[in-house]
């Protein structure tokens, strides 16, 4: 039996008014994202493009030591996102040498062209340039054995649709690496829990979680696990809730 005609219409009413909501609430994320869950956590504005002076990292041997735990080598094709000023181009550029490519990525104009500028300088021959959006690396398929993502996790604001269109630049084997602090991301940095649970969403698994203070906190490296889910089908992390799981930690 039918529902009575003010019923009906009552109950249409409603529908339209809770898209409306859902729409209202969306207005401050990205067209591109709203198809994605909304990330529960605050985010870190982006207040500079390195984590510290350059001299003072090689000190601490924190390139080398990422480098070698990531497994760099001659011929090895690396993304490095969110690269800045550029501190690990030009040292995986060295690593990975000729045969090797190395692309570097941000979010900003400006510093990518003082990046090409240091690029031209330096005669980086196997490194190139590009501009990432937001929610999207733009990075090409099937490119990449290793991608960076060193001190700039915590900046992103959209990270499951960021992180869904991240998986198909890998390539078969290729792995993430993530360097950051541990700390709340407002204050620049990320909770390794949460951290693996975001990345856990999109069907990343993690492979190694080793603190070191030569790289002021931490280096966790993930590869693909399973398929891809569609965008529907990511259930979002909730800080508070988040657990850390079974996961094997070296502490050194």
């Amino acid at each position: 039996m039918s529902p009575p005609r003010h019923l009906a219409v009552w109950l249409l009413a409603g529908l339209a008014l809770a898209g409306c909501e859902r729409v209202e609430e969306d207005l401050d994320r990205p067209a591109s994202s709203r198809e994605f869950p909304r990330a529960h956590r605050p985010v870190a504005d982006v207040t500079g493009n390195s984590a510290g002076t350059e001299i003072r990292r090689d000190e601490l041997g924190e390139a080398q030591l990422v480098m070698d735990l990531a497994d760099i080598g001659d011929g090895t094709t690396v993304a490095d996102i969110g690269a800045g000023e550029g501190y690990y181009t030009v040292r995986l550029a060295e690593r990975v040498g000729g045969r090797g490519r190395v692309l570097a990525q941000d979010i900003d104009r400006d510093v990518l062209r003082r990046l090409g500028t240091r690029v031209e300088r330096e005669r980086l021959d196997n490194v190139s340039l590009t501009l990432g959006r937001g929610d999207d690396p733009r990075l090409p398929k099937d490119s990449f054995d290793r991608i960076f993502m060193v001190h700039m996790y915590h900046e992103i604001r959209e990270p499951y649709a960021f992180l869904w269109r991240l998986r198909p630049a890998l390539r078969e084997g290729g792995q993430v690496i993530v360097v950051d602090r541990d700390r709340p991301p407002q204050n620049h940095g990320m909770p390794p829990a949460l951290l693996f649970c975001e990345m856990r969403s999109v069907g990343y698994r993690l492979v190694e979680f080793i603190r070191k203070p030569e790289i002021r906190g931490y280096y966790a490296q993930f590869e693909l696990e399973g398929d891809r889910p569609a965008p529907s089908g990511i259930e979002p992390c909730t800080p508070p809730k988040t657990k850390l799981g079974s996961v094997t930690i070296e502490d050194n």
